[in-house]
């Protein structure tokens, strides 16, 4: 199985690729197009600033080669937020992917609760969906982020941190989650493994 990570201009990707290889996968980290299109999975990793990071996408075309995937498709964290419409962060428009906003966590009166989010937390209503297969009972993931994803029809899974957020999204064979798998334990393990055996042309299905 031929697995290209993009390359982007974001960070903590080498460890998504150090999760794959635990899965017996050795996954290329690449921004040639070719390469990302004929993959037969794409994953979207990364931590960064939005605006930059669509800078690079935008440079090199590959903006324009991630709306045309038709292979099984995973954003991580930054790529999720990517996928998105718009982020808060530097009034940045993203990829359109999914029809959500992305907004910055405003903190709670009482302070209590940080930004960035930082830690572990609980995956909550899950809709049924292959990727969500099977998973452990422990559904706690590790999460670094200061923006999130609003609800809508697209939300696979919700976390709560200061509000209730979209941990998890899905759109035909375009899926997304803002924890990182590849720091979750075997929770993460086993998403990343069931991302890895989707169908090549997954069915259309809108959550």
């Amino acid at each position: 199985m031929k697995v290209a990570l993009i390359k982007y201009n974001a960070g903590n990707v080498q460890s998504v690729r150090y999760a794959l290889e635990r899965l017996g996968v050795d996954a290329e980290l690449t921004d040639n197009p070719e390469k990302i299109r004929s993959a037969d999975r794409v994953i979207f990793p990364g931590q960064g600033e939005a605006s930059s990071a669509m800078s690079y996408l935008k440079e090199r075309k590959l903006d324009q080669v991630i709306r045309e995937i038709k292979q099984p498709f995973l954003g991580v964290c930054l790529g999720l937020q990517l996928l998105c419409t718009h982020t808060e962060e530097n009034d940045t428009t993203c990829l359109g992917i999914f029809p959500v906003k992305v907004k910055r966590f405003i903190p709670s009166a009482s302070g209590q609760e940080k930004v960035p989010h930082v830690g572990w937390n609980s995956l909550e209503n899950l809709v049924k969906n292959p990727l969500l297969k099977d998973l452990p009972d422990s559904k706690f993931m590790y999460y670094v982020h200061s923006y999130f994803a609003e609800l809508g029809e697209h939300t696979l899974a919700t976390t709560s941190y200061i509000q209730d957020f979209t941990a998890i999204l899905h759109r035909d064979n375009f899926w997304a989650i803002q924890a990182h798998p590849e720091k979750s334990s075997m929770l993460g393990e086993k998403l990343l493994e069931n991302f890895l055996a989707l169908p090549s042309s997954p069915s259309p299905q809108i959550y």
